[in-house]
């Protein structure tokens, strides 16, 4: 998968803790698949990158590139929140994804993602080609948020916005953990 040039840039909040720098070490842009997993790994965020490598590996699918934004507490670097803003270039356009996660004692995560995106078609023409049998709840007139009964931990949301639609894909788990590995050879 071919990569536009690749680096990543800290948000700067309020906090004296978080300052503005570059997270990622220079090198050739065509190493680096996911610059946000390879802006955690340069700043040695590890609690909940799991779950961030999860998502973002899901949001990269079909991109040409990608560029992050990321912010953590310094002083508490695997103890607090971590913030991202992910921008998604496709051939025909882009996306944004923000990804936030905060760690628990227990190795938990609530993790917090939205995908934002736009579709050059009315939101009727998505929710029918898209999300057939997903449950539809309309918020406003020009607002409906869909619900696959199989994962209740995801909305779509769509917004008329003539002559498109925003497409507002969300993920919220409140206790993720990864996975269970697999038992290696002799082990149960």
């Amino acid at each position: 998968m071919a990569c536009a040039a690749l680096s990543a840039t800290a948000i700067a909040l309020s906090s004296p803790a978080a300052l503005a720098q570059n997270v990622l070490k220079s090198g050739p842009a065509a190493q680096v698949q996911n610059a946000l997993l390879a802006a955690l790994d340069n700043v040695g965020l590890r609690q909940c990158r799991p779950a961030m490598a999860r998502l973002a590996t899901l949001a990269l699918d079909g991109t040409i590139g990608n560029d992050v934004l990321l912010d953590w507490d310094r002083r508490r670097k695997d103890q607090s929140a971590v913030f991202s803003l992910i921008g998604l270039e496709y051939v025909n356009g882009g996306a944004a994804m923000s990804i936030a996660v905060i760690p628990s004692a227990n190795g938990e995560c609530a993790v917090h993602a939205e995908r934002i995106s736009s579709a050059p078609f009315p939101c009727s023409v998505l929710a029918q080609q898209e999300l057939n049998g997903f449950r539809a709840t309309r918020l406003l007139q020009n607002m409906t948020v869909y619900l696959d009964p199989k994962d209740p931990n995801s909305t779509v949301s769509l917004v008329e916005t003539p002559p498109g639609c925003l497409v507002i894909r969300r993920y919220v788990d409140f206790n993720w953990l990864p996975p269970n590995p697999a038992p290696a050879q002799g082990q149960r």
